[in-house]
C-alpha cells in the first residue's frame, strides 16, 4: 500500500485528491506544504500533494518553493480537482443569526471573495491553519454567529447546515505530485523547470523561448518572480515534452549555455503526463506512406497525445489492416501515385472517419476522394510548404483546401497545425493549384533550365558569386537548393497537373516575348511593358517585398564578406 502526504484535514481538497488519486492509500495529513516535504523527505511517504494553482485564485507560489523545498525527488504527476465549496453554520433554531465571523482555510477567500463580499461584507474573515479543529470548537461552543467555508462534505460531516452551495462557480486547482523516482516517457509529457536566482539583463526571457521556438517546441506556462532572500530573478517553465526528448534536452542546454551563461542554471523539477484542458476528438492516426514526411507529422501528432501508425509497401501493418482502427487516415506519398492510392484505400474507409491528404496538388485529388469515398468520411487537403528536415512549423505556409465534408476531425487537425505556428490559407482546389504554379511548379522549372544552360555553356560555377548582383543571386540560391536534394520530389513538382500548367505556359510565351524585344532593342516598349505589369501589383505588395529583399540583402552581403 502507497502511503501520500497531504494537506488535511479529513474530507478537505487536499484528501479528496488523494483519494481520487490512490483510493487505497495511507494518507498523512497536514496543515502546512513544509511539513508534506519534509515527510516526503524524511521518506515517511512515498507521494506528496502539493496544490500549485487554482482558478479562481491564480498561483499558489508553490512553483518557486518547489525548487528549494525539493533536494531529492522529482515532480511525476497532477490531478486536477474540482473544488466545490459551500458556506454553512450551526443548525439554529427560530430567528436565524447573521455571521458576523467567517472561517476557512488562507486559501479559500480569495477563491469566494466575490461571493463574500456581495452577502457579507461586514463578516470578519478569520483564515485558520486546521479548518476540523476550528469546526469542531465553533460546535462545541455554539457560536452561532460565525459561519463556515468549506466542503459541503466536511460540513456535513459535522452536522452543519448548508446556506449556500458552489459559492465560487469553474474552480479548480491543481496538485503536483511528488516521488521519488523521474518518470519515463508516456508520450504526451510536459516537463518543469525551473532557475535558480539569475542576474537579471535586458531580454533574457525572449532569449530563452527563442530557444524552444526556433524548435518547434512549445511553452505551456511561464511565471517569474525575484526570489524573497536573494531579489534576483527567477523562471520558472513548464514545456511540451519529457526530458529524454532530445530536442527538448538541446534546447535546456543552449538555454543554460548560451543564454544565461551559467553553470548548473537550471532545476529540473520533473517530467509528468500533460494537463490537458482541451478536449480532442481524435485519438488515432493512420499514415499511408512511411517517408520522412510521414515520420515528421506523426513524430508531433505523438507529442500531442496521439496514437499514430505508419503503413506502406514494406510495414509489418498492412494500409489495410491499418484503416479499420484509426480515426484520421492521411494519406503522405509521391505526387504521382497520390490519386490511385487514394482510389485503391479511399474506398475502406467508413462513415465517421476522416480522409486528410497531404499532397501539392488539390484538383485531381480531391477530385477522387471524392468518388471513392463514403459521404460520411470527412475530406480535407493539406499541402505543408516545408519539407521533413524543418525543426518548425512556426511562420511556415501550409495551404488547407477544406470540402463540404470538412469536420470535427478536419478542424482538430487544422488547429493542430496553427497551435505549433504554421501560417494557414484557405483555399479552393483551382486557386491552390493556380498559385502553386506560381510558388512552385514556376520556380522549379526555371531553377532546372538554368543548371541546365550552365552546363550547356560551360559556365564554372565558382565564377557565378563574382559576376552577379545581390537580386540575380536570388535564382541562383534556389537553383542551387533544388539541386542539393532529391531530384524526385521535383521532377514530382513540375509534372503536377491542375491550373498550375497555365503559369508555366504562359511564363514561356511572355519569356520569348520579353527576349525578342530586348534583342531588337525595343527599350521604350520595354519600360511601357514594365511600367504595365506594374500597375497590376500594389503598392503595399511592392513595398513588403522590397522591404524583404533588402532583409536577404544584407544578409547576403555579411555571408560573402
Amino acid at each position: 500500500m502507497i502511503s501520500i502526504a497531504t494537506l488535511g484535514p479529513h474530507g478537505s481538497d487536499g484528501y479528496r485528491a488523494a483519494r481520487q488519486y490512490s483510493p487505497e492509500a495511507k494518507l498523512h495529513l497536514y496543515n502546512r506544504i513544509p511539513d508534506i516535504i519534509n515527510a516526503f523527505l524524511k521518506e515517511e511517504v512515498d507521494f506528496a500533494f502539493v496544490p500549485i494553482y487554482n482558478t479562481r485564485e491564480g498561483e499558489i507560489k508553490e512553483y518557486f518553493r518547489l525548487q528549494e523545498l525539493l533536494s531529492e525527488g522529482y515532480w511525476v504527476d497532477n490531478l486536477v480537482l474540482p473544488i466545490h465549496l459551500s458556506f454553512g453554520w450551526l443548525k439554529q433554531d427560530g430567528e436565524v443569526i447573521s455571521p458576523k465571523h467567517i472561517i476557512g482555510r488562507g486559501s479559500v477567500f480569495k477563491q469566494c471573495e466575490d461571493y463574500i463580499s456581495e452577502n457579507y461584507p461586514d463578516a470578519v474573515l478569520m483564515s485558520v491553519p486546521d479548518i476540523g479543529e476550528a469546526i469542531a470548537d465553533i460546535k462545541d461552543n455554539n457560536r452561532f454567529d460565525y459561519g463556515v467555508v468549506e466542503s459541503e462534505e466536511l460540513l456535513l460531516e459535522y452536522d452543519f447546515e448548508i446556506r449556500d452551495r458552489e459559492i465560487a462557480a469553474h474552480n479548480r486547482t491543481r496538485f503536483a505530485i511528488i516521488g521519488a523516482n523521474l518518470n519515463g516517457s508516456t508520450g504526451y509529457d510536459a516537463t518543469a523547470v525551473i532557475t535558480r536566482p539569475l542576474k537579471d539583463r535586458v531580454g533574457m526571457l525572449v532569449d530563452i523561448l527563442g530557444e524552444f521556438t526556433k524548435r518547434g517546441i512549445n511553452i505551456l506556462d511561464l511565471r517569474s518572480e525575484n526570489d524573497i532572500k536573494t531579489q534576483k530573478l527567477q523562471i520558472y517553465l513548464e514545456i511540451e515534452g519529457h526530458i529524454g526528448n532530445d530536442r527538448l534536452h538541446k534546447a535546456l542546454k543552449c538555454v543554460e549555455r548560451n543564454v544565461i551563461q551559467e553553470e548548473n542554471s537550471l532545476r529540473l523539477l520533473g517530467s509528468f503526463p500533460r494537463v490537458d484542458m482541451r478536449v480532442k476528438k481524435i485519438r488515432s492516426f493512420g499514415f499511408i506512406g512511411t517517408g520522412d514526411m510521414s515520420k515528421w507529422f506523426a513524430d508531433r501528432l505523438e507529442n500531442e497525445g496521439y496514437q499514430t501508425f505508419l503503413t506502406g509497401r514494406t510495414s509489418v501493418q498492412s494500409p489495410e489492416e491499418m484503416i479499420v482502427n484509426v480515426d484520421v487516415v492521411a494519406i503522405c506519398v509521391p505526387i504521382s501515385v497520390t490519386v490511385s492510392t487514394i482510389e485503391q484505400y479511399g474506398p475502406l474507409l467508413k462513415d465517421g472517419q476522416a480522409l486528410i491528404i497531404l499532397a501539392g496538388e488539390s484538383e485531381q485529388t480531391l477530385k477522387a476522394a471524392t468518388a471513392v469515398t463514403s459521404h460520411g468520411v470527412e475530406l480535407m487537403l493539406v499541402h505543408n510548404l516545408w519539407g521533413p528536415q524543418t525543426q518548425s512549423m512556426k511562420d511556415k505556409n501550409a495551404t488547407v483546401v477544406r470540402t463540404p465534408r470538412s469536420g470535427s476531425f478536419c478542424s482538430e487537425f487544422e488547429a493542430f497545425l496553427y497551435k505549433h505556428g504554421a501560417d494557414i490559407s484557405q483555399d479552393s482546389p483551382s486557386k491552390h493549384d493556380l498559385l502553386m504554379g506560381v510558388g512552385q511548379k514556376l520556380p522549379t522549372t526555371i531553377s532546372t533550365a538554368l543548371a541546365m544552360t550552365l552546363k550547356q555553356h560551360s559556365i564554372d560555377c565558382s565564377d557565378i558569386a563574382t559576376h552577379s548582383t545581390l537580386t540575380s543571386l536570388y535564382g541562383i540560391l534556389a537553383m542551387a537548393r533544388i539541386h542539393n536534394q532529391n531530384p524526385r520530389t521535383y521532377a514530382e513538382i513540375m509534372a503536377t497537373g491542375g491550373d498550375g500548367r497555365k503559369i508555366v505556359r504562359s511564363f514561356a510565351k511572355n519569356l520569348l516575348q520579353v527576349v525578342e524585344m530586348a534583342e531588337e532593342q525595343k527599350i521604350s516598349e520595354l519600360c511601357d511593358l514594365i511600367e504595365n505589369s506594374r500597375s497590376h501589383l500594389s503598392p503595399e505588395f511592392l513595398a513588403k517585398q522590397m522591404k524583404q529583399s533588402k532583409a536577404v540583402d544584407s544578409i547576403l552581403s555579411n555571408s560573402l564578406l
